[in-house]
């Protein structure tokens, strides 16, 4: 008679109800030798384990995901939770909370996730799409958080058959002291909704962390932050931290309503502290305007920066995401980033969305060979970039970080790279066939739509390599 034991954790301020079983769904050939249920510490480090493949499995009602699908043809970009169980397992580890929110995520990458428009799900031959999800669990329970985060991101690997940029990128924040980068993991993704003869299986997928108040309070318990009671903000097309771009009028709390013409955006989206706007928009104004006038290149900007600014996050950050050849960013677009101001006041810079890299490239001409100390106009409107470079001693020390990224095979060094994709490829390879039958393969290649289909990650010479091209641009 095989036994099953029931055991209940505290979790971060919540029960968990864990149970070990044994699911052929949920075998995992790579995790045999596992850490015993009862001495797992469920932290942040659990979670985001970049050398395991994890499984999430999200149970939802037929009635909650056809309301999800119905949604998605009301406002493809609304933001509406519908109930699910969410359940994670990693070797013989197994933990179920049953009431989390689920909602779709993503700007030009969000699909329907089942069918085509105005269909209901059909339970003897569902069409299944790939999609992006964010799990929120504290949507139901308001202090329920798993492994020290209220929320997950899961993405699937849009335009990245090589199955590794967002991975690849986050680790290497990480690996160089970037501790403002979300962290990452990979896991494989189900999606059961009952009465369904099997479980969809959506194949791997990054488990990526969300940048919300868990976000803030994890780098306070680690002495990261001073504090997680600051402003945070997400930063969309058109932040330029520029006097241009200070009007009230682009501050604000993003609502994405069902209803599109309810719906509100923000160049300067905030994210907490949301009941006192006025004061946090207040604190970015004077913070961008103070700094404008400024001398570039003086004493009195550095010593304002210095005071305002954690110059070494935001260096190596930019270092790292040079590097990778992160285009659609702040330098040159004004895109995908947040930022925090933590207890002293102090500017910590955020970077978020690092699909299109490695090789992926777009709007400028080639982001492997692109001069790393020309990544975008100096001269631009991208006011807090242009005042920092502007600093000798600064523009010295982020030229320093990229050759330390290039010559370490702890960070970005060609061979070192290319061993740490290739065992990542092996690890998931097993995973990726899918129920989708979209992106059933690991094939080294950046996406079509980019305008250099000739890098390669783990193949190539000094200009085809993209790893190998961007170490020659430092030249």
């Amino acid at each position: 008679m095989k036994k099953t034991y029931f055991i209940i954790f505290l979790c971060c301020g919540v029960s968990l109800f864990a149970c070990k079983t044994s699911n052929p769904l949920d075998d995992n050939p790579d995790d045999k030798d596992t850490t015993n249920t009862e001495n797992t510490v469920l932290n942040s480090d659990y979670l985001f384990d970049i050398e395991k493949v994890a499984e999430v499995r999200l149970d939802v009602s037929e009635q909650e995901w056809n309301r999800f699908l119905h949604n998605f043809d009301l406002n493809m970009s609304n933001e509406e939770c519908i109930l699910a169980r969410f359940t994670y397992k990693k070797g013989n580890d197994v933990f179920t909370l049953d009431s989390v929110g689920l909602r779709l995520r993503g700007n030009t990458s969000r699909r329907r996730p089942e069918g085509t428009f105005g269909e209901n799900h059909n339970a003897q031959n569902p069409d299944w799409h790939h999609a992006h999800f964010v799990i929120k669990f504290q949507e139901y329970k308001k202090e329920q958080l798993f492994c020290e985060n209220d929320r997950l991101t899961l993405k699937w690997f849009k335009d990245d058959a090589a199955y590794c940029r967002e991975v690849y990128c986050y680790d290497l924040f990480r690996r160089f002291g970037v501790y403002t980068a979300p962290r990452v993991a990979y896991t494989r993704l189900i999606i059961n909704v009952a009465g369904d003869s099997n479980p969809a299986y959506f194949g791997a997928y990054v488990l990526l962390e969300g940048v919300n108040d868990s976000y803030l309070e994890n780098r306070k318990k680690t002495g990261k932050f001073l504090s997680a009671n600051g402003n945070l903000w997400k930063a969309n097309w058109g932040a330029n931290l520029s006097p241009s771009s200070m009007e009230n009028k682009n501050f604000g709390v993003e609502k994405i309503d069902l209803n599109p013409d309810n719906s509100q955006y923000f160049v300067y989206d905030l994210k907490t502290n949301k009941k006192q706007l006025e004061t946090a928009r207040t604190q970015l104004q004077n913070f961008v305007n103070n700094m404008n006038p400024l001398p570039s290149g003086s004493q009195e900007l550095k010593e304002y920066l210095l005071q305002n600014v954690d110059i070494d996050i935001f260096l190596r950050a930019y270092a790292v995401n040079v590097m990778v050849g992160m285009w659609d960013d702040y330098w040159i677009n004004t895109n995908n980033f947040y930022f925090y101001f933590d207890q002293n006041g102090k500017f910590l810079f955020i970077p978020f969305d690092y699909d299109n890299t490695l090789g992926t490239s777009y709007i400028i001409e080639n982001s492997g060979a692109q001069n790393p100390m020309q990544w975008g106009d100096l001269g631009s409107d991208r006011v807090l970039m242009r005042k920092i470079m502007s600093i000798p001693e600064f523009k010295a020390q982020y030229r320093n970080y990229l050759l330390e990224l290039a010559e370490n095979p702890e960070y970005f060094k060609p061979e070192s790279s290319i061993a740490r994709i290739t065992r990542w490829q092996s690890m998931i390879s097993p995973y990726v066939s899918n129920d989708t039958n979209e992106d059933m393969n690991i094939i080294d290649k950046p996406a079509d739509w980019g305008n250099c289909p000739f890098y390669r990650l783990l193949s190539g010479n000094d200009n085809t390599n993209f790893f190998k091209a961007k170490v020659k641009s430092l030249e």
